[in-house]
């Protein structure tokens, strides 16, 4: 079982990590690009993301991830892996709340507000724009720092089920 635990910790630190990276990506760069943008266009360039980004790989890559630490919580609870289980509980619970919940919770709703509003209008799309862009991005940090930690722990959890940080 051993074995198992860490093949399931080690496909989570890559998944929770290549969903922090995209996340980053947003909060690092791409909503200041979309800054550079009058909040019309800003709006419409957002809109279509959001298109592309229900697909895979970045449903994969997030979900894919949910389950394998939801998997990987439950090996926890039951004492896998040895010596990392409260690191584990930590990662897993960090990307389950700061990512899936946040994304369900705050980041898609966002997503279908903005996209309801009709594409012809500049001035709707403006207004739109204004009133998502803050709380979208600062929702997106949280995102972000969820993620990282998650992995962070993750990798804690590995490194302490080995003998390390004892």
């Amino acid at each position: 079982m051993h074995t198992f635990a860490d093949i399931l910790l080690v496909a989570a630190v890559v998944g929770t990590g290549v969903v922090a990276g995209v996340f980053f990506a947003f909060s690092g760069f791409v909503m200041q690009g979309f800054d550079r943008l009058s909040p019309a266009h800003a709006a419409r360039a957002m809109r279509e993301i959001n298109i592309t980004a229900v697909r895979a790989p970045l449903m994969l890559a997030i979900f894919a991830t949910a389950l394998l630490v939801a998997i990987l919580l439950v090996f926890a609870l039951l004492g896998e892996p040895h010596g990392g289980t409260q690191w584990a509980i930590i990662g897993a619970a960090l990307y389950l709340v700061g990512v899936i919940g946040v994304t369900g919770g705050a980041n898609v709703p966002r997503n279908n507000r903005l996209a309801a509003v009709a594409e012809t209008d500049d001035a709707a799309l403006a207004a739109a724009w204004l009133a998502f862009r803050p709380g979208w991005a600062a929702w997106n940090h949280v995102r972000t720092l969820s993620s990282t930690a998650s992995s962070l722990c993750l990798i804690f959890a590995f490194i302490t089920s080995h003998g390390g940080f004892r």
